[in-house]
């Protein structure tokens, strides 16, 4: 899957030097280009849907309560893998430090926004 013109790019008659070359070599495999779907509109309506705060939540004596926390997160991707740094400081001076590893391959956009989505996730469960 790819967001790339490959097959455009190989087909065309004009086509000269490596193009050419790259073509033949494979045309010999049976390759089949499928354009990469879109999927982040539909992740972000998920994860608004799911962290949509309830009536409950949206008690203003909860925020006072618990104080206002600020979540600081950074990601980055590499050619062995990728991660994110996740910093929640409270108001009251109190600091938690995340590092994460991702399981997958990203790159370093993607890895930002893993890394916002895994501190929400963090915050949601401890309240917040």
């Amino acid at each position: 899957l790819t967001d790339k013109p490959l097959r455009e790019v190989l087909a065309k008659p004009d086509t000269s030097g490596r193009l050419v070359k790259w073509s033949v070599e494979l045309g010999e495999y049976n390759v089949r280009y499928k354009a990469r779907p879109v999927i982040k509109s539909q992740v972000l309506a998920d994860f608004v849907g799911d962290n949509t705060p309830t009536e409950s939540m949206e008690d203003d004596s909860f925020e006072n309560e618990k104080g206002v926390w600020k979540l600081s997160v950074d990601g980055s991707s590499y050619v062995s893998g990728s991660g994110a740094g996740l910093v929640l400081t409270s108001s009251d001076g109190w600091t938690l430090e995340y590092a994460l590893r991702f399981g997958f391959k990203t790159i370093n956009n993607e890895a930002k926004w893993e890394a916002l989505i895994a501190g929400l996730t963090i915050e949601k469960h401890l309240e917040v």
